[in-house]
């Protein structure tokens, strides 16, 4: 990590040396300004990181400093020094911008405090930088290649456009998709491999479930022929069609542990044989592998491969269920609407936005896939240009567990205990890693229990 640059802006020498000098210590680089003039030189030459700023100061005061600093340098943050006191420029400076403050006479421990807490702070905001910037580009690029979108403005979806944009990058790498029905899976499959140097060739989705057992190494392999009685051909298996591309392996869990032993093979040796012949073929293909079910626990029952559970989660992206990220329900309702009206020919201009208070209280148990039908059913029954209340119709066959109680929105206790249910159940109840997760001791989470 590149060292922190840092700019002293004190009319007393005495302060300025001081700071400088344990700043130095500490391995920052560091700047200093007796007059705001000097100070503006030295900006104007330099990337500065953070400023700390006095207020009171010769030629004009530490808040006009603080204003021509964000004008010019928006993305320098600016912590200040103030007497005690003076609580009224602190509130100003803060609203114009300002990220810390500590109070003079200081000790050194508070000044570092507030210079850890910035630098969190310009991390966290570099890092919101780089997922924007791959939401963007992998947002591009999917729609371009395969006429899909990603969709969503929560930090969650963000994050996950990032985990896509890096491991895009690798070439080789297994991944392994996880999550329940409908949150997406071939989607961020597919980004991957649009995102990949693999994107000019084959993508190939396989439904496990849906292969027989008997037909397996056909399928998968490919035959010669006259190898069995139907052969009356040579025949490609699906590794061998997603030569150079990607090879997509939705429900993996449901494939027999038996056949989970000869792909196990494949992934180790980058070679497969066709049924009726002596010849190894080379292939070079990415699998991608997704399930909707908890693998980890499949592998303790003896019911998933450990060695093949290991070959596929080199990089492991989880999706959360569309219940753990409201905030897109909105815009992605909006445009399973304005997709369905336009293929229906239909002018629907507008949506009541009752309908969205309605969508926010169900828990979708079908996520994406079931709110996108939901859609798709309101548009049907719209005869206007506007979408209403009652043309959205959520299936009577749903319990009422599937709804979430208006109360418990606004209940803290609730909440804490939906949290800590949650991160137990990612963790398989270990309370130490769930604690981890929730960032508390194990005696609060056992505490809180």
């Amino acid at each position: 990590m590149e060292k922190l640059k840092i700019l002293i802006i004190d009319d007393e020498k005495s302060y300025r040396e001081q700071i400088g000098d344990f700043l130095e210590l500490n391995n920052y680089i560091t700047f200093k300004a007796e007059l705001p003039s000097e100070a503006f030189k030295i900006l104007q030459k330099n990337i500065i990181d953070i400023v700390l700023l006095d207020l009171k100061l010769p030629e004009m005061n530490g808040i006009e400093v603080l204003k021509k600093i964000k004008e010019s340098h928006p993305e320098t943050e600016v912590i200040l020094m103030t007497g005690h006191g003076d609580m009224d420029s602190v509130i100003q400076a803060i609203k114009l911008g300002a990220t810390d403050f500590f109070t003079k006479p200081f000790r050194l421990i508070d000044m570092q405090t507030a210079i850890e807490r910035t630098s969190r702070y310009i991390d966290l905001q570099n890092r919101l930088k780089d997922i924007k910037l791959s939401y963007s580009v992998v947002s591009r690029e999917l729609k371009e290649k395969s006429g899909h979108q990603m969709i969503g403005n929560s930090l969650a979806m963000k994050s996950i456009i990032e985990l896509i944009s890096k491991v895009a990058k690798t070439d080789k790498t297994s991944i392994l998709i996880t999550g329940e029905s409908g949150t997406g899976k071939e989607l961020v499959a597919r980004g991957i491999h649009y995102l990949s140097s693999r994107k000019n060739a084959y993508f190939y989705d396989v439904n496990c479930s849906a292969v027989p057992e008997n037909l397996f190494e056909s399928e998968f392999f490919g035959h010669k022929k006259g190898a069995f009685t139907d052969a009356r051909e040579n025949k490609s298996g699906w590794f061998e069609i997603a030569h150079k591309g990607t090879l997509f392996l939705d429900e993996i869990a449901d494939m027999p542990l038996t056949q989970q032993m000869k792909l196990l093979r494949v992934l180790e040796e980058n070679k497969i044989r066709r049924i009726g012949s002596h010849q190894e073929i080379d292939i070079d293909v990415r699998v991608i592998a997704a399930t909707n079910q908890q693998i980890e626990k499949m592998v303790e029952e003896k019911k998933f491969r450990i060695d093949l559970f290991h070959r596929l989660n080199s990089f492991i992206i989880h999706l959360p269920p569309l219940r753990e990220r409201k905030e897109d329900i909105p815009i992605l309702f909006e445009h399973f609407v304005r997709f369905y009206a336009e293929r229906m020919k239909k002018p629907i201009m507008n949506i009541d936005k009752n309908i969205f208070i309605k969508l926010s209280q169900y828990k979708f148990p079908g996520n994406i896939r079931e709110l996108k039908n939901i859609a798709e059913r309101a548009v049907i029954l719209c005869e206007r240009n506007k979408l209403k209340l009652n043309e959205v119709i959520i299936s009577k066959t749903k319990n009422k567990e599937d709804f979430i109680d208006t109360e418990d929105l606004l209940n803290l206790d609730v909440i804490e205990k939906q949290t800590i249910l949650k991160a137990l159940e990612r963790t398989n109840y270990v309370q130490i890693k769930a604690a981890e997760l929730l960032n508390i001791s194990r005696h609060a989470l056992s505490r809180k229990m």
